[in-house]
């Protein structure tokens, strides 16, 4: 989703004939000095949350940081408000304003009782700068596009680790429990082993002093999990990204022939409209 989806619905209004206060307020909310706005308090926002999180300053300087954290609260309402108030049932046509109303509606449940954990959730208010910023909407845009491809390395990988998981339970769970006792445990070693976190001192070569074989076991996995697999994940996400980069954007042809539809339908209903009151109006000719 990209600016170009914004100007679609703005578009959309004018071709429905959407009163002119609500295509004005949809353009003011979209305009670049209002967005640049949003990130500042977003930016503002992001910070007070991490000073909320020091002891010292929210015993000498609560009131306020809680002052200004529903201070931007209140803007971001106000935002998604508008919008919705410009654009109605087309405000839910976009990805994007559905994660807004997510991430800003968590922080305005209650926060006390069995619902006090969600406070902690107004940090998924600083997700937000993702829909704002259009470098970062690209970003998002190549690591979702890149998915399906993502799909087919996971099923592979799954197949490898459990295949893996169940051997190694079988060779070393006897003498290490605690690591290998069982399908679970050994799953969660070997994802240890693969992200290289003290695999070898930690893991593998304790297990090597009982299994002096165990190395034929390890070392395979490890070229693999972590060098094979895990670049295949990194190559399909940086390929789907020089895709996006190099392709030039293509017009959303179906969301313009919608637009063109409803402007025809809208035309023909005012010319229609037009022709009842000439015909009601003309006077009638004398026998």
């Amino acid at each position: 989703m990209s600016a170009a989806n914004d100007q679609v619905l703005i578009d959309r209004l004018r071709a429905t004939g959407a009163p002119a206060w609500r295509v004005r307020l949809a353009e003011w909310v979209e305009s670049p000095r209002i967005q640049r706005v949003v990130t500042a308090v977003i930016l503002v926002n992001a910070v007070i949350l991490g000073l909320e999180t020091n002891r010292e300053l929210m015993a000498k300087h609560g009131d306020l940081l809680h002052f200004l954290d529903k201070l931007c609260l209140v803007i971001f309402v106000m935002e998604i408000g508008s919008k919705f108030a410009a654009f109605r049932g087309g405000f839910w046509r976009s990805g994007w304003n559905w994660f807004d109303f997510f991430v800003v509606g968590i922080a305005l449940v209650p926060g006390g009782g069995e619902w006090a954990v969600l406070r902690s959730l107004r940090v998924l208010r600083v997700l937000r700068l993702l829909t704002v910023v259009p470098s970062l909407r690209k970003v998002v845009a190549a690591f979702l596009h890149a998915i399906p491809g993502l799909g087919g390395v996971v099923m592979v990988m799954s197949i490898f680790f459990y295949t893996a998981g169940v051997l190694a339970t079988r060779l070393f769970g006897e003498y290490f429990p605690q690591w290998f006792g069982s399908l679970g445990a050994s799953l969660y070693s070997l994802f240890q082993i693969m992200t290289l976190e003290s695999w070898s001192m930690g893991i593998v070569r304790p297990v090597m002093e009982v299994y002096p074989y165990a190395w034929a076991f390890f070392v395979p996995f490890i070229m693999i999990a972590t060098f094979t697999i895990l670049n295949l994940f990194i190559g399909i996400i940086v390929s789907t990204m020089q895709e996006l980069a190099m392709a030039p954007e293509k017009p959303l042809v179906r969301e313009e022939a919608l637009i063109v539809l409803e402007r025809v339908e809208s035309d023909l209903k005012k010319l229609r409209h037009e022709l009842l009151q000439a015909r009601v109006s003309k006077p009638d000719k004398p026998e």
